[in-house]
């Protein structure tokens, strides 16, 4: 039988330069911080990272990112690579080395600068700031200019000597590259603006220096997005209509250019920052949704050309090579989920890749709001040696009260140790609040992971026991060395309010569950992030729906919900016609519809509907531990029933959990 990812698996030369496979590590500019050393070099946690990836099968990894910039608006001077060339070259040798010994090869990718896309940094012009437009950026003078250009250069010819195969230049997402390519942002008057060819000649500039520099052989990659899908700044496009940054057929010419200019790959994705949800896709924005636009591309070009954007399923991936509509991949945050994805994609084993679930918890939320790179289902990113489970010396026998996510984390962790793990699960199905959590067809990813679970337990025979309501009498009677309680949440339902309890009114987890009738007009109460989901799935399904909320905007916890997703649901809210209805409590349930009144204080008024679907919040469920203090079982609480969180607070506290057993 013929093999599934020949395309996929083979070899690719890349201007002259040749690599073992398709399969490729993007820049990622939230991992670069934990890569980081004191003086810019890459440290000992970044190196393991790269040589996890490289051991796990990637034929490269673009190093991302580096800002050659040290004098005009320098990231941590002091730090700054560039002005410490002797460590940086230590390092990177060390990291290429490393990665060398698996056949991966290294391409660091190199910033002109962020530009307006953060408070304080010289812009082509002066432009307003993106998530503070009563900000403006300042614009670099001419001479600031070509010294950006020159730093750049003297960049790309330290990579060259450290030993990478190239560079690729950041020129998406609206940063400073971008801003002189869009028409938006540059309103220049010199050289660098007006026409198309002017506000390229910065990019010009900059490829034809690295050419020249580091010679023909220097592989040189351009990153770039194709279409904003931006209405102005600050302005997103859902539908990607009324685009007033850069339309497809601006961007195709563009690429056209890249080549002329000595491009030797084009590595295209969409968006900028305005439009964020494009750029950096949430579970919201379908697979593979860039092929189309990259085969037009790649029609026009004779340079290869690869892109990302969702591109981590490996039948999606292998077809769009296979039928010519791109030359590679790159898979960002599937190799945060799976370091060793491409060894599976190679071993026939597609089954086994732990899923990403584009979540954004870990990799775009925490480093946004101070916190470290992280990954929702792999608690081992950046901390690959020193954090893996180990065989246990003393086998135990360990009783999982509960098969959701938690549960099934814990089984896995303390299966691969080498203990004996039995689930006791009190339904007919592996899952728990994941099931409703994945029951929208936006949500696919979720259900992946769900299933991944569930196969993992049968390989690494995990015993479990279905339709089996656990209590500490029968635990006690078990007496297995350990027990860890994992029975989850159950949706908020205050008993106070009055009818709510009557046959038109159910939680979010029943109707999402498919255990409630929902009809025409539906009255949706609680705008978090669970809320708008299933007010936007009913309005595109036809309902006329209605969401209540009591703070003065949906999303009130923004802060805790990735910014991709917060700044596309609402854009969804208002494309589908969600009647938003902010500022207002819900006081009663009755046969015309829900009650509702002012949180500040007013006159009540009735939202007539057929079916009132309420979330407002999940609470833990009650468990047994301290019932069984003093039976000399040692017992844990995961998950929900611990403390309510999501899928990245969950499978962190089991796994945990998992390696002190």
């Amino acid at each position: 039988m013929d093999f599934k990812y020949e395309h996929l698996t083979s070899p690719i030369t890349i201007g002259k330069t040749t690599f073992k496979n398709r399969m490729f590590v993007p820049a990622m500019g939230t991992a670069y911080a934990e890569t980081k050393g004191p003086f810019g070099e890459f440290s000992k946690e970044g190196i393991e990272y790269i040589t996890e990836r490289a051991r796990g099968g990637f034929g490269a990894m673009i190093i991302g990112v580096l800002f050659p910039d040290y004098e005009i608006d320098p990231c941590a001077p002091s730090q700054h690579p560039m002005l410490h060339k002797a460590e940086f070259m230590a390092s990177a040798m060390d990291a290429i080395d490393q990665a060398g010994a698996f056949d991966m090869k290294l391409i660091q990718q190199l910033s002109p600068g962020c530009g307006r896309n953060y408070p304080g940094l010289f812009s082509c012009s002066e432009n307003e700031v993106f998530g503070f437009p009563e900000m403006t950026s300042p614009a670099l003078t001419h001479d600031q200019v070509k010294r950006k250009i020159e730093m750049t250069v003297e960049a790309a010819g330290l990579m060259k000597a450290c030993g990478f195969a190239g560079v690729e230049l950041n020129g998406h997402w609206g940063y400073l590259l971008d801003q002189f390519a869009l028409a938006l942002t540059n309103h220049r008057t010199d050289e660098y603006g007006g026409s198309l060819e002017n506000r390229l000649r910065f990019a010009r500039e900059i490829i034809e220096g690295i050419k020249q520099t580091c010679g023909s052989d220097f592989l040189v990659s351009m990153r770039m997005g194709l279409k904003s899908y931006a209405k102005g700044l600050n302005r997103s496009s859902f539908t990607g209509e009324d685009e007033a940054g850069r339309t497809l057929e601006e961007g195709l010419k563009i690429a056209q250019y890249m080549e002329q200019f000595g491009c030797d790959m084009l590595n295209v994705d969409v968006g900028i920052y305005d439009c964020f949800y494009y750029a950096a896709p949430p579970q919201y924005v379908p697979y593979g949704f860039v092929v189309p636009m990259a085969e037009k591309a790649k029609e026009l070009l004779n340079i290869p050309v690869i892109c990302g954007a969702k591109m981590n399923d490996p039948d999606l991936a292998e077809k769009a090579i296979a039928d010519g509509k791109i030359d590679a991949v790159v898979l960002g945050r599937a190799s945060l989920a799976d370091p060793y994805f491409a060894k599976k994609v190679e071993m026939g084993k597609p089954e086994d890749i732990r899923p990403c679930i584009g979540c954004q918890v870990g990799c775009l939320w925490r480093p946004l709001v101070g916190g470290h790179t992280s990954c929702a289902v792999n608690p081992e990113l950046f901390k690959e040696t020193d954090y893996a489970p180990t065989k246990t010396l003393e086998p135990k026998t360990v009783a999982v009260v509960g098969g959701g996510i938690g549960g099934m984390e814990v089984a896995r962790v303390a299966s691969k140790r080498g203990h004996k793990v039995t689930i006791y699960e009190k339904s007919g199905e592996l899952g728990g609040m994941n099931i409703p959590a994945s029951a929208h067809d936006f949500k696919v990813e979720l259900g992946a992971l769900r299933e991944w679970y569930k196969r993992e337990m049968v390989k690494l025979g995990v015993n479990v026991e279905y339709n089996c309501e656990m209590d500490a009498e029968k635990l006690r009677a078990l007496k297995p060395d350990v027990a860890v309680i994992a029975v989850g949440s159950a949706p908020v339902m205050p008993s106070s309010i009055p009818g709510i309890d009557s046959a038109k009114c159910c939680s979010c987890v029943e109707a999402l569950n498919g255990k409630a009738e929902i009809g025409d007009t539906v009255v949706v109460v609680g705008g978090g992030l669970t809320g708008c989901e299933v007010a936007i799935d009913y309005a595109k399904s036809g309902k006329k729906v209605t969401l209540v909320e009591a703070a003065d905007r949906v999303l009130a916890a923004s802060n805790m919900v990735p910014i991709t997703y917060s700044m596309m649901v609402n854009d969804m809210l208002e494309y589908y016609k969600v009647n938003v209805v902010c500022g207002r409590k819900i006081e009663a349930v009755n046969d015309d519809g829900v009650v509702i009144s002012p949180t500040a204080g007013g006159e009540s008024e009735v939202l007539p509907c057929d079916n009132v679907v309420m979330s407002i919040g999940l609470k833990p469920v009650p468990t047994f531990t301290n019932e069984l203090r003093g039976s000399g079982i040692m017992v844990y609480e995961v998950g929900d029933c611990r403390a309510v969180g999501n899928h990245y607070t969950v499978i962190h506290n089991a796994y945990q959990v998992a390696k002190s057993i």
